[in-house]
């Protein structure tokens, strides 16, 4: 029997089959035998096979080929990660520039991760609400500026005035997408402007550190009115990659790699080369700061333990 994984509670997991009958399975403990140095082997947007007993338990045998997945470093363990989510076409990452700052090394890890794994991403800055000052709204417009000139889609919105949920919902439309970010910054919120009777639970921004807590604490997937759906996933502190070659991080900053075609040498890695025009760009401007510093982390991501921090 063969069905599609809505839910991960960590222990269980749902799989709806094509009848929409929606059976707890657990996984065969052969799984964890074939080298996966993941969390969860299966993740919600997998197709996979099931075997049903006569006793009524329900084991997954088998997954199938995934087109795609996204992926993050696990929090407690170096080598291994986490899968959020498979068979994509959009990520939705939300993003807030206050109550809590969501920092652009993470955004940029995230966009990085969705890029060397061919996920399509759209960057929702939710929040927009609290930005009432000529400050915040300059530094609203300069950061949805940034990654719509190296070729985002960015959507500005607030759950609060419904400004731009229209947009994501035409986005979201008829595809399966991820929705990600860091705790507190209204997905589930989002959600239940989205879904019809959600009734996701909203957290709250911690005082003393104003960081979001968590509110989901597992992934799961949403139907959309107007057909597609949306997986719900924990919010996340910090985005560790993992298995990027140093050589190929470039390939994964669209802006970066397009400059990169000038540089002197093929095997230039654009931190101290004579004749590297990504240097140059970054000096002159035409290539962010903030993103030449993401691209200098996850170069340096083999550094023990710089991935827990909280970005």
């Amino acid at each position: 029997m063969k069905g599609l994984i809505v839910k991960n509670t960590g222990s269980w997991y749902i799989v709806r089959t094509a009848s929409g009958e929606e059976i707890p399975c657990k996984i065969k403990g052969t799984f964890r035998l074939k080298g996966f140095r993941c969390t969860n082997p299966v993740a919600v947007g997998d197709h996979v096979e099931i075997d049903r007993r006569p006793d009524n338990t329900a084991f997954i045998t088998k997954i199938d080929e995934r087109k795609n997945y996204i992926i993050r470093r696990a929090s407690n363990l170096s080598k291994e990660f986490q899968i959020l989510a498979a068979n994509l076409d959009l990520a939705v990452l939300v993003v807030t520039l206050v109550n809590p700052e969501t920092s652009t090394t993470f955004i940029d890890r995230f966009l990085a991760t969705a890029e060397a794994y061919n996920v399509d991403t759209l960057i929702a800055i939710n929040k927009i609400d609290l930005l009432v000052d000529d400050d915040s709204r300059a530094l609203l417009e300069a950061v949805a500026y940034l990654y719509a000139s190296i070729g985002y889609d960015v959507i500005k919105m607030s759950t609060v005035t419904g400004e731009g949920l229209q947009e994501l919902a035409r986005a979201l439309t008829g595809k399966m997408s991820l929705l990600s970010g860091n705790s507190g910054v209204g997905k589930s919120s989002i959600i239940n402007k989205l879904v019809p009777g959600a009734r996701l639970r909203v957290g709250t921004i911690s005082d003393v550190h104003h960081t979001g807590m968590h509110t989901t604490t597992f992934s799961e997937m949403l139907d959309l009115p107007a057909g597609g759906a949306i997986i719900d996933t924990p919010g996340v502190k910090g985005f560790g990659t993992i298995d990027f070659e140093k050589g190929e991080v470039a390939h994964y900053f669209p802006e970066i790699f397009k400059m990169s075609s000038q540089c002197r040498y093929n095997n230039c890695t654009h931190t101290h080369e004579p004749g590297c025009a990504v240097l140059e760009a970054v000096s002159d401007h035409r290539i962010a700061q903030s993103r030449y510093a993401s691209y200098l982390s996850i170069i340096d991501d083999s550094t023990e333990g710089k991935y827990r921090k909280p970005y």
